[in-house]
């Protein structure tokens, strides 16, 4: 990684890390929102359910049936998270999300704390894109965006997540977005019941030492 990469690496990963060392703050709560391509599988012969001392049996051909897109978004420290499953991945789609999780998710926060991935979809622009200037200005004077570096997007803590969601919920064979959105949502509403959270635990003091390669050299004159 070049030099002038190497600090700009460091730079966002030490103001995401900054992000998640702040204490919990209903009035100005940190979420974490990621998210991930899921296709669609059904089945091509009918699979024979299990019986004692047999286990369940399916063809391993399979068919395709599309790719959806599974949106995250996580509160670490409130021990909450909502999934939602859309069609397509746009910056509409994006700037959507975006609105349900500030007048819907969090509309007495009076500033949301966004750690994201640094897509070409996540920008403010896809506000004004999907929304009327007023209502697209109004909405991000709500929020305070942190993208994590190229390269670094294990510093979401909603890729944690997503691979939860990933173990628990899609290594099975889901043939419709329908299917797929009700066993997501009883996914979220277990989780969320259980008070699942994430105790990160990895600081920029760590990060000083244990990715110290990754900082520019200083050289003196």
């Amino acid at each position: 990684m070049p030099p002038q990469e190497n600090g700009n690496f460091v730079a966002a990963m030490e103001d995401v890390l900054e992000v998640y060392q702040r204490p919990f703050d209903p009035a100005r709560p940190v979420i974490c929102m990621d998210e991930q391509p899921i296709q669609l599988h059904d089945e091509v012969r009918e699979p024979i359910p299990a019986h004692p001392g047999r286990p369940e049996k399916y063809d391993s051909e399979y068919k395709r049936n599309g790719v959806v897109c599974g949106f995250m978004f996580t509160e670490p420290l409130g021990q909450w998270r909502r999934v939602t499953i859309t069609e397509t991945r746009t910056k509409k789609d994006w700037a959507y999300q975006m609105q349900h999780l500030l007048e819907v998710d969090y509309p007495d926060a009076g500033i949301v704390i966004l750690v994201c991935d640094n897509l070409n979809t996540h920008v403010p622009g896809a506000f004004y894109e999907t929304f009327p200037p007023a209502r697209a200005h109004a909405l991000l004077s709500r929020l305070e965006l942190h993208p994590t570096p190229k390269h670094g997007s294990w510093l979401n803590i909603a890729e944690i997540e997503l691979s939860a969601l990933t173990r628990q919920c899609l290594k099975r064979r889901i043939p419709t977005i329908e299917a797929l959105r009700a066993e997501t949502s009883a996914w979220n509403r277990k989780r969320n019941q259980a008070q699942n959270g994430v105790d990160w635990q990895f600081t920029t003091e760590d990060a000083r030492v244990r990715l110290k390669r990754l900082y520019p050299v200083i050289l003196e004159n």
